[in-house]
């Protein structure tokens, strides 16, 4: 059976008067140097963005234990 993936999540919100290309940059520099994808977004009735971003929790199995002597 294989395991279901594990996601971190964050979110960030951006103010009513934040252009597009400025939220893009933002979103486009964590996806690039933070490894997040974007998840959901948001625009709010008050104009106010909010933007949901997860990556993979990468678990790395430890290695088995030497027998000790």
């Amino acid at each position: 059976m294989a395991l279901m993936p594990e996601y971190e999540f964050r979110t960030i919100q951006f103010p009513r008067g934040a252009g597009r290309a400025a939220i893009r940059q933002e979103l486009t520099d964590h996806a690039e140097y933070g490894h997040w994808e974007l998840h959901r977004t948001v625009v709010y009735l008050s104009g106010m963005q909010k933007a949901w971003l997860r990556r993979k929790i990468i678990r790395v199995p430890r290695p088995p234990a030497f027998p000790s002597r």
